[in-house]
């Protein structure tokens, strides 16, 4: 099957994709995009957190075919012009990337809890990232990244829309 997809705000036409080929395989190895990382292929670690279409979803539980006519946003596409959106930096000046294997993920779902809720406590910030697991930490670093992010959302790239 053929798949047309705009995918960070560049256009994609990709031919011989499998019908039951993952959005996750199609954004890593079609798309040529690695940040979206493959962990349980299950829907349950959230490391492959992308938007279609201002959603947040599990890429591994999408069919590439599903996102035809459909806009994708990954990790490296919140930043604009060259430059890191500010959840990026927040998670790199906290020191919250630790391995790396699950940073993209939740760096997506904290740029969606924040686009929502750009003050949220601690107690929504622990809900909001329960569907993102990380097996290097004890989360309170990410923590302080979705609180220094929060802090700096002032910055009108911290809003916009998205729906869980």
């Amino acid at each position: 099957m053929r798949v047309n997809v705009t995918v960070n705000g560049v256009a994609h036409r990709v031919d011989h994709v499998w019908a039951l080929e993952s959005l996750l395989d199609f954004l890593r190895e079609r798309v040529g995009l690695r940040g979206t990382k493959n962990a349980c292929e299950q829907g349950e670690c959230g490391s492959c957190s992308v938007y279609v279409d201002g959603v947040l979803v599990c890429s591994c539980l999408v069919a590439a075919g599903q996102v035809e006519g459909c806009s994708v946003v990954t990790v490296e596409g919140l930043g604009s012009g060259g430059e890191v959106h500010p959840v990026q930096q927040a998670f790199l000046d906290a020191g919250a990337v630790q391995c790396g294997f699950c940073t993209p993920g939740v760096i997506v779902s904290a740029h969606c809890l924040l686009a929502r809720n750009p003050d949220p406590d601690e107690l929504t910030v622990r809900e909001e990232l329960s569907g993102n697991l990380c097996r290097c930490t004890g989360y309170q670093k990410i923590l302080h990244a979705v609180s220094l992010a929060a802090a700096r959302a002032g910055d009108a790239t911290m809003t916009g829309g998205c729906e869980r």
